[in-house]
């Protein structure tokens, strides 16, 4: 679904291509904070007894699972 007019999506890129790299990376590393933020949150609200490994397991398997194999993951898991 796209609720964008060609219009404001024009305006919306060529805003974010006047911010400088720099800008746009802080703008990258802000979003992905939050993401986090709301992962860890409900992470523990599933969870509030969660120790830090569990934490640290969870947070891995919910932002990268896709991007490994099952094996792939147990051995990343089994060192975290």
């Amino acid at each position: 679904m796209k609720d964008t007019t060609p219009e404001i999506e024009s305006l919306f890129n060529q805003m974010m291509m006047n911010k400088t790299g720099q800008e746009r990376l802080k703008m990258g590393f802000s979003m992905f904070d939050m993401a986090r933020k709301q992962v860890l949150a409900s992470i523990l609200n599933q969870n509030p007894n969660a120790d830090p490994r569990e934490i640290r397991r969870e947070l891995f398997l919910r932002f990268y699972r896709q991007d490994f194999t099952p094996e792939e993951c147990e051995k990343i898991l089994s060192q975290i």
